[in-house]
């Protein structure tokens, strides 16, 4: 396969390593990064001739003279930006005469991808982004098993518990990670990739419940084709269970199905990497692929919520109660 050279917007971040990582390991190039932050001491261990830019301008100016001046384009542009800002760093990619791969959620609101389809037919260039859930082996098997049962069972319909508590410091607050109109919220910062992969799984969303909002936690009810799933995600650490604080971790991610543990805690790590070799090797997930988890999150964003009532998640209790 013939060397990529890629671009990365938001080089400094949490999740930017992956990509660098994953930009290396499959034998590609990064040719320039950006970031208004420059404590940026990772690239050294990944692409230290790489050019780097505080300033979207002068990266702007960067990549369309190095597209004029040089014989080889730079295929990609990698994004790892605040969520608020996918859509327009990804307009800016295709535009630029790249295609995009982008950290997720893809944008914040449906609307969003109509938009961007429009701008893929007039650039001819494609819009990828990260779910790298669907690329998880277990995750893999647990679909096989359940598209097998429900071709002998089309009506079946599963109860399913997700409980993912991801503990965050003071710092999160005030980040753009706690700024709703920056991230989201919290079903679309810490969420969207389980509700993709549930989507993905058992149907697309028939019917969606907000029981609690608040800042640092939500929690709801969502009836998909063939599943009804209650859901808590939270930041919080004081929502770790008791015997997993014990351990040291300050993370709790469960999954249940028809009161059935499903483990998937190992096999994370390599993802982003699993990821861009699917996009490279002609696949990827593009814009209708990610269309299901931004209307859920979308909706979610958008409800009140309706307290403890109806089928919520028992993990509520402790919200309210503590």
């Amino acid at each position: 396969m013939d060397t990529k050279r890629f671009a990365l917007i938001g080089a400094a971040g949490y999740i930017a390593p992956r990509h660098m990582k994953a930009i290396k390991e499959t034998g590609n190039i990064l040719v320039a990064a950006l970031d208004k932050y420059d404590g940026i001491g990772i690239m050294d261990s990944h692409f230290p001739e790489a050019h780097f830019f505080t300033e979207f301008e002068r990266f702007d100016r960067f990549i369309d003279k190095y597209h004029r001046e040089n014989d080889k384009k730079i295929e990609y542009i990698a994004i790892a930006s605040p969520n608020y800002l996918h859509d327009s760093h990804i307009r800016f990619a295709l535009k630029s005469g790249a295609h995009a791969i982008c950290e997720k959620p893809l944008v914040l609101n449906p609307h969003n991808l109509e938009q961007l389809q429009l701008i893929e037919r007039e650039t001819n260039k494609k819009v990828y982004t990260i779910l790298q859930l669907r690329l998880h082996d277990s995750i893999i098997a647990l679909k096989e098993k359940i598209t097998q049962e429900l071709s002998e069972n089309p009506d079946k319909i599963y109860d399913i518990d997700l409980t993912y508590l991801t503990s965050r410091g003071r710092w999160y607050f005030v980040s753009w990670k706690g700024d709703e109109a920056k991230s989201g919220g919290i079903a679309s910062n810490i969420g969207v990739h389980f509700f993709d992969m549930l989507s993905w799984i058992f149907g697309p969303v028939e019917e969606n419940i907000v029981h609690i909002k608040h800042s640092d936690t939500n929690a709801g009810y969502m009836k998909l084709k063939n599943a009804k799933v209650r859901w808590f995600l939270s930041v919080n650490y004081d929502h770790i269970p008791e015997n997993v604080k014990t351990t040291g971790s300050r993370t709790y991610r469960s999954i249940t199905v028809d009161g059935e543990d499903f483990e998937f805690s190992e096999g994370f790590t390599d993802l982003h990497t699993a990821s861009y070799k699917h996009i490279l090797d002609g696949h990827g997930f593009g814009l209708e692929e990610a269309r299901n988890s931004i209307e859920i999150v979308s909706q979610i964003r958008h409800l009140l919520p309706i307290g403890l009532a109806g089928d919520y998640h028992p993990f509520c209790e402790k919200i309210t109660n503590g």
